[in-house]
């Protein structure tokens, strides 16, 4: 039976102190994430291999930042002080039973997905970048391209293993530990010392992806406060994940001539979707994600010649591209699907999955536009997919072209938001109102079928960057009036910005009740002071 009380166990393994590095040449590359937050400083980095090693690391330290593959974009892997524990070294993986497998916390996705493919799977919630590791997913609830289709991080998340502030350890079992009625949980610690741990009363937006701040719901599951906690309320050292069978893919590029053409094509493909999976109709489409490009987005690509490098057309008056993901029935043969998209305008062109998506596709479209990586064709899907990947990494080039131009504090400017998503065209309007507003260059791309794009200014000055924050704070308050979040997969981190949208988002008397909950588990305030909120002077 659920309870709503867990008891914690004595850490497993020798209690050795972990691996230090403390030289200026050894700890340089923990000082700053992806975000790019300057002024980072450590005494030391550990490098623990155990759960004993991490929890006696903890125990003994006065302020700890966990990190893992530092890809945070919110500043939240940047040490201000603390030492950082890094999980990286604690990547093994355990065995695969049924559709779950066991797995340490510093388990890079990539390695993940190298193994389950071998046994014909795949790990659905994995982020863009999969050299994330598997625990830092989890600590900010990540999600990716196939949200829409597979849901976030927290709905593949069976138990984790988390190393509290105390050194001792919580093993947390999906189901089997439950808010009682009155909002709390009890953790028992190994001296017999109860500490009562108040949920917030606050409502989350209804969307897909939400990673700001701590979850809070009415009989809510303790692994459920740990997964988007980012590190702030214990250590998560292993995890048992849910995974799925990996089914024959098909990428499409495809190029409109207008934004809300593009859109539009969104609109249908989702619904046709939907459609399929009530009714489980084996011809029907099954779009897993979409990801879009703005006008803006495809003129970098050109800029920095990505067009020719991975051979994809890109002409000139294509103001939006969209990549579809859309999965196929087990055993889809890419030969016979060439002949179906070649036959689309003979009489008797078959009734499957492909024609009717290349159908859905051309009422918006010319299907000229349209290009195609069949099922096994690995080497042109890596390359649609590296033209989606080089959308951001040319943004951040010119981020880094301003700081060499004699502008240092400009750094990367962007928002993070999902609405629902028949909001998404007022929300898209938004954006380029008060980017326009503002004189700043902009691009729009990311997770269309989640209603969740991020806007970036390309900033060429420190003006640009203080603009581009007053815009997203703007932003922040229509993403909520709207019903979406202003914090969407990236999570909060250290950014003033994001955490000034945590508080837009649930007020101040929802960050004090997530200090609570900070402080019965934490109270000396010694894991990721200064994530997600202040730490109290």
């Amino acid at each position: 039976m659920p309870s709503h009380r867990i008891r914690a166990r004595p850490p497993r393994g020798e209690p050795r102190w972990p691996q230090s590095l403390s030289s200026p040449d050894e700890v340089e590359p923990f000082l700053r994430d992806a975000a790019g937050t300057p002024g980072g400083h450590t005494p030391q980095v550990l490098l623990p291999r155990s759960e004993a090693e991490v929890a006696r690391a903890v125990r003994e330290s006065r302020a700890v930042l966990p990190v893992g593959a530092q890809s945070s974009l919110t500043g939240g892997a940047t040490p201000f002080g603390h030492t950082v524990l890094s999980l990286a070294r604690m990547d093994g993986i355990g065995p695969l039973r049924g559709d779950e497998i066991e797995l340490q916390a510093g388990v890079a996705l990539v390695s993940l997905d190298a193994h389950l493919a071998g046994h014909g799977l795949f790990y659905p919630p994995a982020p863009t970048f999969h050299g994330a590791l598997a625990g830092g997913t989890a600590a900010t609830n990540a999600a990716g391209a196939v949200t829409f289709k597979y849901g976030s991080t927290r709905d593949w998340v069976r138990a984790l293993t988390v190393v509290l502030a105390s050194g001792e350890v919580l093993d947390v079992e999906r189901g089997a530990c439950l808010a009682n009625a009155a909002g709390d949980f009890e953790v028992e610690a190994l001296d017999g010392a109860v500490a009562r741990v108040p949920i917030p009363t606050y409502a989350m937006p209804e969307v897909v992806k939400r990673s700001a701040g701590y979850h809070a719901e009415p009989g809510m599951d303790l692994v459920d406060l740990f997964v988007g906690s980012e590190g702030s309320l214990g250590v998560i050292t292993s995890l048992r994940l849910r995974v799925a069978p990996e089914p024959p893919r098909l990428l499409a590029w495809m190029g409109f001539g207008s934004e809300g053409a593009a859109l539009h094509a969104v609109g249908r493909l989702r619904e046709a979707s939907r459609a399929t999976w009530a009714s489980r109709d084996p011809r029907g489409v099954d779009v897993s994600a979409i990801e879009s490009m703005d006008g803006r987005c495809l003129q970098l690509l050109r800029e920095d010649g990505k067009d020719r490098e991975h051979g994809v057309a890109l002409p000139q008056d294509v103001q939006t591209a969209l990549l579809i993901q859309a999965e196929l029935p087990p055993g889809a043969d890419a030969r016979a699907a060439t002949e179906e998209i070649g036959s689309l305008d003979e009489p008797g062109c078959p009734d499957t999955p492909i024609t009717r998506l290349c159908r859905l596709l051309g009422e918006g479209a010319s299907l000229d536009a349209l290009q195609v990586a069949l099922p096994g064709d690995t080497r042109r899907a890596a390359q649609l997919l590296a033209l989606r990947e080089a959308v951001p990494v040319a943004v951040n080039h010119r981020v880094d072209a301003a700081k060499r131009a004699g502008h240092p504090a400009v750094h990367k400017t962007a928002a993070d938001m999902i609405v629902p998503f028949e909001s998404l065209p007022e929300m898209v309007g938004i954006y380029r109102e008060g980017f326009a507003r503002r004189g700043l260059d902009h691009a729009l791309w990311g997770h269309a079928s989640d209603g969740n794009l991020h806007a970036n200014v390309v900033p060429a000055t420190e003006a640009d960057v203080a603009a581009g924050e007053e815009a997203i704070l703007e932003f922040g308050e229509h993403a909520i009036r709207l019903g979406g979040c202003p914090l969407s997969e990236h999570g909060v981190g250290q950014s003033p910005v994001k955490q000034a949208l945590l508080r837009k988002l649930y007020g101040e008397s929802g960050i004090e009740q997530m200090r609570r909950v900070k402080s019965a588990l934490d109270p000396q305030w010694k894991l990721a002071p200064g994530v997600l909120f202040p730490a109290p002077r």
